[in-house]
């Protein structure tokens, strides 16, 4: 548990006071977000405020990890894996921040290169993770014999690749106000640092390699995004960009998979879910229709913000949301251990390994 309160605490430091470096950086070298025409008319002051915010999140996920490992810590394979993944997601929304800001437009690598980036870093971590640990290939829920179905290696590759590309993009897709993106995966990452925690401590029953680095990644992706959530927060003095996005929807994939939630993280993510899907359901009934809409503007926070509700209204009862399907998340984890707990006459609280 000092482990993760460390790095919790070393990953927020850097990202609070990182940031704020980043900023200044940023306004001195005039580097600033260009706004999409099509967006809500609120949107166009924000024109100009630094974006590329998520270096700051990364760095600080990557020195919470390293030196938190200090504190009677030994580096595992996967929680290298999950980090170098998270580096490589953020490096892929680097290059397409870089190209909008230089560009002076909202548009940055083209859908084919960035998909093929994304595409080979979540290839880069379920090879890895079937080649250099003992993670197992079966599609759980809260374990990995529940449903217990085997993929086997491939299949389990192209589900977990599937599984990252799909949340990277979906957290990408909520990034579209202040603070909602970094907000929601606050409650997200604790939920998975507060799971791989406890399957560390009960490894009889979830069998997961390297239970307390995964949560030590968790505790790095809560104490990172806090910090940046202060600079973040509404009005917003800078963006994470999708270099945040991408590595944040890459992080909560990759601690899912680890600990053999992957079937539980739609619930746990799901603000993430109805975002995407708000944009699936508006460009299928737009195109079967003929250019009707279901939504006034999609992702669906733009539905409201054009009903009338001010941004910050939107914000915080999306986070609301966001924490309340967290809580449903471990609810339901937690339900199932109580269950198995019963059977085999184990301590409801849980034991130590």
């Amino acid at each position: 548990m000092t482990r993760l309160l460390i790095a919790a605490g070393i990953a927020l430091t850097v990202s609070l006071f990182g940031t704020k470096l980043l900023i200044d950086w940023l306004i001195g070298h005039r580097i600033g977000q260009p706004i999409r025409d099509d967006g809500p008319d609120g949107h166009h002051t924000k024109a100009g405020t630094p974006t590329m915010g998520g270096l700051a999140i990364v760095a600080a996920i990557f020195l919470g990890y390293v030196i938190s490992d200090f504190y009677n810590g030994i580096y595992t394979r996967t929680g290298i894996i999950i980090v170098l993944t998270i580096c490589g997601a953020g490096l892929v929304g680097l290059l397409d921040d870089w190209l909008k800001v230089t560009n002076e437009r909202n548009l940055g690598l083209n859908e084919k290169t960035k998909s093929i980036g994304l595409l080979v870093v979540a290839v880069g971590f379920s090879v890895a993770m079937v080649v250099f640990t003992d993670v197992h290939t079966e599609l759980a829920f809260t374990r990995f014999d529940r449903p217990g179905w085997d993929l086997g290696p491939v299949g389990w590759v192209i589900w977990a690749t599937a599984l990252i590309v799909a949340s990277s993009n979906a957290v990408n897709l909520t990034d579209g106000l202040d603070g909602l993106a970094g907000g929601s995966a606050i409650f997200a990452s604790a939920a998975f640092a507060v799971i791989a925690f406890w399957t560390f401590r009960n490894p009889d029953i979830y069998d997961v390699a390297h239970g307390l680095d995964i949560a030590v990644i968790g505790a790095t992706v809560l104490g990172a995004t806090t910090g940046f959530l202060w600079w973040n927060a509404a009005p917003a003095r800078i963006f994470m960009g999708d270099t945040g996005s991408l590595a944040l929807g890459t992080a909560i994939a990759c601690m899912a998979l680890a600990t053999k939630t992957d079937l539980l993280l739609p619930i746990i993510g799901f603000l993430y879910v109805a975002e995407t899907l708000s944009v699936i359901l508006q460009v299928g009934f737009f195109k079967a229709t003929g250019g009707r809409r279901i939504f006034r503007m999609a992702p669906v926070h733009h539905h409201f913000e054009l009903s009338g509700w001010p941004e910050t209204t939107v914000i915080i009862r999306f986070w609301i949301i966001a924490g309340l399907l967290a809580g449903l998340g471990l609810g339901l984890f937690y339900l199932d251990y109580v269950e198995v707990a019963d059977v085999l006459s184990l301590p409801v609280g849980g034991r130590s390994s």
